[in-house]
């Protein structure tokens, strides 16, 4: 590692979104580069065979003028995301950017230093913990929080507690976070781990025609997620905490960015870490890579909570994306123009699906106040206005418009036949698609080529008629998530599907899952159709939690229910098959790996036979094509 300048600021764009802010406001770049200490050089961090796991040094071309192929408003937002190092924020608080999608923050104690959202990778928070050790000295880790349950803000924590380093280090996070941090995991997670491939743009080329930016970062990392698990739960706002000689002021926050989630001030530093509760863009209501849709209202009253509860007891406000906002005033501004974001977008959602509009009808006539607009950090680059507007309106009116047309529609392929049907065939809708493209009107050209690639998956034509209108749509829009979608989509339309690269099977993780949570993860992988006519019953008696939990497959259903294992069966009829253990060997039983060190009773068979029944997910499953 070597200190390198503070970089300069590539030439900004010169044309701004109508309405929007202005790029003569050179602000962000200030508050970006300020504190700057020194960058991990070359900026490429790696995994086990020198696999590369982030390349910040990917990123240099965007210290050129914005091509015609960005918007230069996604650009800009680039261009301050790529800035990568140590930074001071405030007197003993630190920040490591731009070696993941987040940043990790490190505050000085009386023996060592305390790390805030330890990044995505293990490989990438080792970095940035050698980073600022090389800067600040070797301070050993004597503290760790969590801000909230998103794996970009723990999924790094081997990296700076290694296994067996850890002991006596709290390790603080919200009440719930265990939890909801693994529980992603579970039910949708290789959906949303597929997705998260088109989300985050990971196997796109860097450059001006391909991945730019996440808009929130510049794209996830791709090493080892890790779990240290909490030992010290906040459980209210206002409760205080020392760790390692610095007092801290906790703030819950829950259901708003995320299920558990804090945000936490420094009274001896003056320093407020806002989570991920407010950065510098319009954040997702519901993220494009699948989640439960978040509360914006909710959301909007925590902000203003924060506003009254920390009071002028700070200076300066960082999150664990993008970089600080100094001087008290500037923080009150900002995080008011954030809480009347949310607000505005949820009570405008409601007054409007109340006089009768669709959420793509809201979406497409609802624009921001003025005075929002014309703030950068309200701009909609992770998230958008448009799928936030139809977020709101699916959490409380469903996927249900309601126009009877469309509640029992054919599925997409059968669809797609009677469309192409209609327009004469394969070639005239083909070349309807191109006039339309030609004509500027790219949605309804992907719309309709699309009914044709899915009505004929092998038609090359087609296909990359798609991929081109994509990509036009890709490099139109200002949304970095949004333009990694269709990007993506393009490439596997040429290229063919890319697999995840993010391995989420950490056994640390699947050690963290509550037994329900891990019967859980099995019941939603039972084949039901192929297990209807079969019936069978399991004990599972957990001789370290004291707990014997019951195994029903009937119907293609796997159900569960515990117990006391000492507790009366209630008239339960005896089952099949009785496994005694320990709750570790659950998983290794559960995926299939023998029987070695339980004692069994009755037909051990029957495991076999409950396990032939379960799917395996499959990661690379097709999304542009049936």
């Amino acid at each position: 590692m070597s200190v390198q300048p503070a970089p300069e600021p590539a030439p900004e764009p010169v044309t701004a979104p109508a309405g929007g802010p202005d790029f003569g406001d050179t602000t962000d770049f200030a508050d970006a580069d300020r504190g700057f200490i020194g960058a991990l050089s070359p900026a490429v961090v790696t995994g086990d065979g020198d696999r590369t796991v982030y390349d910040n040094d990917s990123y240099a071309f965007l210290r050129a003028e914005c091509p015609a192929t960005v918007h230069p408003s996604l650009w800009r937002q680039a261009q301050l995301c790529s800035r990568q190092g140590l930074y001071e924020v405030a007197e003993g608080i630190y920040q490591v950017r731009g070696l993941d999608l987040s940043n990790m923050t490190l505050v000085e104690g009386e023996r060592g230093v305390i790390v805030i959202d330890p990044l995505i990778s293990a490989e990438t928070a080792a970095a940035a913990l050698a980073l600022y050790r090389e800067h600040r000295g070797d301070r050993p880790v004597t503290g760790m929080i969590y801000s909230h349950s998103h794996g970009d803000h723990f999924g790094g924590s081997r990296g700076v507690l290694p296994a067996g380093t850890g002991d006596g280090v709290p390790v603080i996070a919200p009440e719930g976070f265990l939890e909801h941090a693994v529980s992603e995991n579970v039910y949708a997670g290789t959906a949303m781990t597929r997705r998260a491939v088109f989300m985050y743009g990971d196997r796109l080329p860097k450059g001006p025609g391909g991945q730019v930016s996440a808009g929130l970062g510049m794209t996830t990392s791709t090493g080892t997620i890790t779990l240290v698990p909490p030992t010290r739960d906040i459980t209210r706002t206002g409760q205080e905490e020392t760790v390692d000689g610095v007092r801290v002021v906790f703030q819950l926050t829950p259901g708003t960015e995320a299920p558990a989630e804090m945000n936490f001030l420094f009274p001896d530093r003056r320093a407020l870490c806002l989570a991920e509760n407010a950065t510098h863009t319009m954040h997702n209501i519901l993220t494009l890579r699948g989640a439960v849709v978040r509360d914006a209202r909710i959301w909007s009253r925590y902000l203003d909570e924060a506003i009254g509860f920390f009071g002028d007891g700070y200076d300066v406000a960082f999150a664990s994306h993008h970089w600080p906002t100094w001087g008290h005033d500037r923080v009150v501004g900002y995080l008011a123009e954030q809480r009347d974001l949310y607000a505005y977008l949820h009570d405008q959602t409601l007054r409007l699906l109340n006089d009768g509009l669709t959420g793509s009808e809201i979406a497409e006539s609802l624009r921001l106040p003025p005075a929002l607009e014309r703030a950068w950090h309200a701009r909609g680059y992770y998230g958008s206005l448009s799928h936030n507007v139809k977020a709101i309106y699916q959490r409380y009116m469903g996927w249900f418009d309601g126009n009877p047309a469309h509640l029992w529609e054919h599925p997409p392929v059968e669809q797609a036949k009677r469309y192409v049907e209609v327009a004469g065939g394969t070639e005239p809708a083909l070349a309807k698609a191109r006039v339309y493209a030609a004509d500027g009107d790219l949605r309804f050209a992907a719309t309709l080529l699309s009914h044709v690639v899915f009505a004929d998956p092998a038609h090359s034509e087609a296909r990359e008629t798609l991929a081109g209108v994509y990509t036009r749509l890709g490099h139109g829009a200002e949304n970095g998530t949004w333009r990694n979608f269709y990007l993506t989509a393009a490439q596997e339309l040429r290229h063919g599907e890319n697999a995840a690269l993010l391995d989420s099977t950490n056994p640390e993780l699947v050690g963290a899952l509550t037994t329900e949570m891990l019967l859980d993860s099995i019941a939603v992988r039972v084949d039901g159709p192929s297990a209807w006519d079969d019936e069978l019953t399991i004990d599972l008696v957990l001789t370290d939690e004291a707990r014997r939990h019951r195994l029903t497959l009937r119907n293609g259903v796997l159900t569960h229910r515990s117990r006391p294992a000492g507790g009366a069966p209630g008239g339960e009829p005896a089952p099949g098959l009785t496994l005694t253990l320990t709750r570790p060997l659950l998983p290794a039983v559960l995926a299939g790996r023998g029987l070695s060190g339980v004692d069994t009773e009755g037909d051990p068979e029957l495991i076999a036979r409950l396990l032939s029944r379960l799917t395996r997910p499959v990661a690379d499953f097709p999304v542009v094509t049936p």
